[in-house]
C-alpha cells in the first residue's frame, strides 16, 4: 500500500511539474579477447560472464534504457580474441541479462569473420530480442530499419551507429555496414524527423586509439552534427576516455551531448588508460506538451580487473568501491583513475561526475 502511495504521489507531482524525467546510460566497447574468453568457459564447455558487471548493475538496468557497443562479432566457433575477434553467444546474453536495452554494432571489427559473422551477429541479436543498429542483412533490411525508433517511457528516441571503417576488410556480398559519411548521415537525421522522433541519438565508432583529447576530425564532425539538431554524440573506438560537453545549439535553442570517447567497457587491454572507461548517465526533459530536451549528464568512471586465478573472472570496479579492488591491481587502478579524472577535469564542459 505504501509503495502505491508513493508511485501516485510521484506520478501527481511529475503532472503538476508538467514533465518527466527519463534516464539513459551508454557504455563504450565490450570487447572479447582471448583471455576473457578463457577466463569464462566452464568445464563443461558453456561460458558464464555473470560476476562481470554486478557493480554497475544500478546504472545499467537501473536505466530507463541502456546502450552498449559490441566491438567484437558473434561469429560462432572457434571463439577468438584479436585481432580477428568472435565471442561466445553467452556474453551478449550477459548484456542483456545484466539490463541493456540496446546494442550497436557498427565498428572496426564488425567485419572480423566476414559477411556470414555480421550476419550471424545480427541473427543471434534478434534471436535475443535485441534491437540493435549500424550493420544489416542488405540494403532493403537497412532501408526498413534505419532510423531506429525506440519507446522509451513515451519518448520516441532515434538511434543510429556509424563507423570510421573496418579494419581494411572489405564487404563480399550485400550485407551493409553503416560508415561515417555526412549526407548519409544528414539523410537519415531527416528520415528520423519524418519520422516523428522526439530525440536524435548517434553513436560513433571515429578518433584514433589512445588519444586522450579528441582530433579535429571528430571535433569537426560533432559541429556539423549539432548544427543537424543531433540531441546525443556519443563515442567509442580511441579505447580510452575522452572529453564530454554540453553545448547549446544556437539554431534550436536546445542542448546537445557530446562524448567524444567512453572509452573501454569491458577488454583485455593492458595500457594504463586503457585498463578501464566510463558510462554517461542522460537525463532527458519530456514535458506533456510533448517537447523533450537534454536535462543533464554526468559521469561515472571504472577500472576493469583481470582474474588473479581460474576461479574469478573479469570484473568491473567503480571509482569509489576501490576496496573491492586486490592489492596486485591498486597501483593500475589508481593510474588509471587518475588520468581519467584529470582529463575530465580539465576539459568537461557540464558535465560533472555523478554523485
Amino acid at each position: 500500500m505504501a509503495n502505491l502511495l508513493s508511485i501516485l504521489l510521484f506520478s501527481l507531482l511529475e503532472l503538476l511539474a508538467g514533465e518527466k524525467i527519463i534516464d539513459l546510460t551508454f557504455v563504450g566497447d565490450a570487447m572479447q579477447h582471448g583471455p576473457q574468453i578463457r577466463a569464462a568457459q566452464q568445464a563443461d564447455g558453456s561460458y558464464d560472464y555473470s560476476s562481470c558487471f554486478s557493480l554497475l548493475a544500478d546504472d545499467i538496468a537501473g536505466a530507463d534504457y541502456a546502450v552498449v557497443n559490441l566491438e567484437c562479432p558473434l561469429g560462432g566457433k572457434p571463439y577468438s580474441g584479436y585481432p580477428c575477434f568472435s565471442a561466445p553467444d553467452e556474453f551478449a546474453d550477459q548484456l542483456k541479462r545484466d539490463g541493456f536495452d540496446f546494442i550497436v554494432t557498427a565498428n572496426n571489427h564488425c567485419l572480423d569473420r566476414r559477411d556470414a559473422g555480421l550476419k550471424r551477429t545480427i541473427s543471434y541479436l534478434d534471436k535475443l530480442k535485441m534491437p540493435h543498429a549500424g550493420t544489416y542483412l542488405n540494403a532493403k533490411a537497412r532501408a526498413e530499419a534505419c532510423p531506429h525508433i525506440v519507446d522509451v517511457d513515451g519518448v520516441k528516441m532515434a538511434i543510429m551507429s556509424y563507423t570510421y571503417g573496418t579494419n581494411g576488410i572489405g564487404i563480399q556480398g550485400d550485407v551493409v555496414v553503416d560508415y561515417i559519411n555526412r549526407e548519409k548521415m544528414a539523410a537519415d537525421i531527416a528520415k528520423a524527423r519524418d519520422a516523428d522522433a522526439d530525440f536524435i541519438c548517434m553513436v560513433l565508432h571515429w578518433g584514433t586509439e589512445y588519444k586522450l583529447l579528441p582530433e579535429k576530425s571528430q571535433t569537426d564532425l560533432a559541429d556539423f552534427l549539432v548544427e543537424q539538431g543531433v540531441d546525443l554524440i556519443i563515442g567509442s573506438h580511441p579505447h580510452v576516455v575522452q572529453p564530454m560537453e554540453i553545448r547549446l545549439n544556437e539554431n534550436t535553442g536546445k542542448q546537445s551531448l557530446i562524448v567524444y570517447s567512453l572509452g573501454n567497457f569491458i577488454s583485455n587491454q593492458n595500457g594504463d588508460d586503457s585498463r578501464g572507461g566510463a558510462l554517461v548517465k542522460v537525463q532527458i526533459r519530456h514535458s506533456i506538451f510533448g517537447d523533450t530536451s537534454l536535462k543533464s549528464a554526468s559521469y561515472r568512471l571504472f577500472f576493469c580487473q583481470k582474474p588473479l586465478n581460474k576461479s574469478e573472472n573479469y570484473t568491473l570496479i567503480p571509482q569509489e568501491c576501490e576496496h573491492l579492488v586486490r592489492p596486485d591491481s591498486k597501483a593500475a587502478f589508481k593510474r588509471f583513475m587518475s588520468k581519467a579524472q584529470e582529463i575530465f577535469d580539465k576539459h568537461n564542459i557540464r558535465v560533472p561526475r555523478a554523485e
